[in-house]
């Protein structure tokens, strides 16, 4: 009778992972290789997206700091993505291009390689970069291919370089393009190349939501209307938001419309 009715009873028992966040997570041997992790309750290494959040600054300033700001908003409009929200070398420390690129990689791939540890999957991550980050953020998807990479979220980012040094909309663009690369188109064009986005669009790239401010006056809007071109041509699903008298940045209820853009295009485009 004892194990009839032990048999019979309902021992189900729910388990629930709990959410969790990890603050300063080396992920490599420099003092920026760092990142803040925030894990969503009940997550899988089977069905958990990631979102990997990359900084601007001009690729020689700001930092992960930058978008803790928009990490609540983040998790309640995604509640069901983790978050890593990622440092990187910057060009004032003495790291020109392409370390910065190199950096992106080894952040994607020490999370890749600890997926099971933080229970999360390793082939579903959409990368989200602001600026240069932006420029970092397109650059690693489409160059790599990586299948891993669902979708790329590009917050008014540079995409060709040589045309922003051979047509800048101001005088000091040539200056700070000199300064990330060390050269200039003339003396290397290789690495001008190497370094923008949209040399590697192609058929297979990864689905492209883009914003730009009409009205930026730190990345012309032009840059973003060239990477629309290149993606029309090769097919690629993407999407081009421009807010008319916004300039490099914006807030509120606009803000807030981006954001809820994100969310549809993710649901759209990531499964």
């Amino acid at each position: 009778m004892s194990l009839f009715t032990s048999c019979s009873a309902d021992t189900t028992v729910v388990s629930t992972i709990p959410a969790n966040t990890l603050m300063n997570v080396a992920y490599g041997n420099d003092s920026l290789h760092r990142m803040d992790i925030h894990l969503p309750e009940g997550r899988s290494a089977l069905t958990t997206k990631s979102i990997i959040l990359i900084h601007g600054g001009g690729w020689n300033g700001g930092s992960k700091t930058d978008f803790r700001t928009y990490i609540d908003s983040f998790r309640k409009r995604m509640p069901d993505y983790a978050i890593f929200n990622i440092d990187y070398r910057l060009v004032n420390s003495g790291n020109l291009f392409p370390s910065q690129e190199d950096d992106v990689k080894a952040a994607i791939d020490f999370i890749s390689s600890r997926a099971d540890e933080y229970q999360v999957s390793n082939q579903h991550f959409v990368l989200l970069g602001a600026s240069a980050g932006g420029h970092l953020a397109l650059l690693h998807t489409y160059k790599t291919n990586d299948p891993r990479i669902k979708a790329v979220i590009d917050f008014f980012g540079p995409t060709d370089l040589t045309a922003m040094y051979r047509r800048p909309w101001h005088p000091m663009v040539p200056y700070a393009l000199q300064m990330i690369t060390g050269t200039t188109p003339e003396a290397n064009i290789e690495i001008y190349r190497q370094s923008s986005p949209v040399t590697f669009i192609s058929s297979s790239s990864a689905p492209t939501l883009i914003f730009h401010g009409e009205k930026d006056q730190i990345v012309d809007i032009s840059q973003s209307r060239l990477l629309k071109q290149k993606l029309e041509k090769a097919g690629v699903d993407h999407e081009l938001v421009v807010y008319k008298g916004e300039r490099h940045g914006w807030y509120g209820s606009t803000l807030s419309q981006s954001f809820d853009k994100i969310t549809d295009f993710l649901e759209s485009t990531v499964k």
